[in-house]
C-alpha cells in the first residue's frame, strides 16, 4: 500500500481487500493464505515458463490472474514480485470505461461478471 499510485478498495468478485491502480484491479486476497493477482494474459504468456515452475502459483487457461499461496515467507516474496510485474502488465491497459463489466475476472469467475 506504500507503493504510489496504488489504493485500497474492495474486488470485483467480492472479496474485501483489493490493491488497485486508478483503473485497474492488480491484486485482491480470498482469506488469509491466497491471494488472486492480475498479470495480463500478455505477461502470463511472457513469464509462463517460470510460472509454471512454481509450486505456490495457479494458473487458469484464458485468464489473466494467477492464484498464489501464500504457506511461507518466500510465498509473500514471490507475491511482492507479481504485484511489480502486474503494474508494469497494467500500465498499457485501457481503464474499465465505468461500465462495471470485468472482462479479465479473476480466477474465481468462469466469465465476465458485472462490479
Amino acid at each position: 500500500m506504500t507503493w504510489p499510485g496504488l489504493s485500497r478498495g474492495r474486488a470485483y468478485c467480492g472479496s474485501d481487500l483489493c490493491v488497485r491502480t486508478e483503473s485497474q484491479e492488480i491484486v485482491h486476497f480470498h482469506g488469509e493464505n491466497e491471494a488472486d493477482v492480475h498479470l495480463t494474459n500478455p505477461m502470463i504468456a511472457k513469464l509462463r515458463p517460470a510460472l509454471k515452475r512454481s509450486t505456490a502459483l495457479r494458473l487458469r487457461a484464458g485468464s489473466g490472474w494467477v492464484t498464489v499461496r501464500l504457506d511461507t515467507g518466500a510465498d509473500i516474496d514471490l507475491l511482492a514480485t507479481l504485484v511489480s510485474a502486474a503494474l508494469q502488465a497494467v500500465a498499457g491497459l485501457p481503464e474499465e470505461g465505468g461500465t462495471g463489466v470485468v472482462t479479465d475476472p479473476c480466477t474465481r469467475h468462469n466469465r465476465a461478471y458485472s462490479r
